[in-house]
């Protein structure tokens, strides 16, 4: 019977805090597409993906172009001459790999380059975000876009416009 209550007692307190807590929404596509050096940051970060991935390719390239001739002249070299074809072949993918991390990879130029030109602004928009929070009391503010779980929120409660207005655009 005391662990009835106790739960009980537990229960009403929980939903009770739960209820004093203020929830509201940001939806970062949104916010993301009505700034125009978003869009510009992307359209570079497009340009130099292309141009890089076109050098990986062109390596890539490479390696096929000594492998395709290796073995149209295989039948004719000595052992010594295939190991060095293929170990020329080898190097050229290799470096094609390398490349490729190089551009590519998790600490690579393209994600250094994507932080140098989203950084500031994502940082801008964090800063909006919780001087709207501290200023009106919100407890959560949540990420409508990658709340993958949320069916519905009204949109009483979405302050991606205040964010923005904030930051000094208007929608």
């Amino acid at each position: 019977m005391k662990r009835l209550i106790l739960s009980a007692v537990l229960l009403v307190v929980g939903l009770m805090a739960v209820q004093a807590q203020k929830f509201v929404l940001v939806d970062m596509e949104y916010i993301m597409k009505q700034i125009p050096a978003v869009t510009q940051a992307n359209q570079q970060m497009e340009a130099l993906s292309k141009q890089w991935q076109e050098a990986v390719e062109a390596k890539a390239n490479e390696a096929k172009a000594l492998y395709e001739a290796y073995q149209k002249s295989a039948a004719t070299l000595s052992a010594a001459q295939k190991t060095a074809q293929e170990d020329a072949i080898v190097a050229k993918e290799k470096e094609a790999a390398e490349l490729r991390k190089q551009y590519f990879g998790p600490e690579g130029e393209l994600m250094k380059k994507r932080q140098e030109l989203m950084g500031p602004v994502q940082d801008a928009i964090y800063n909006a975000v919780k001087a709207i929070a501290t200023e009106r009391g919100y407890d959560v503010v949540i990420d409508r876009a990658s709340a993958q779980s949320m069916i519905f929120a009204s949109p009483r409660i979405d302050i991606s416009n205040e964010v923005l207005a904030k930051m000094g655009y208007s929608n």
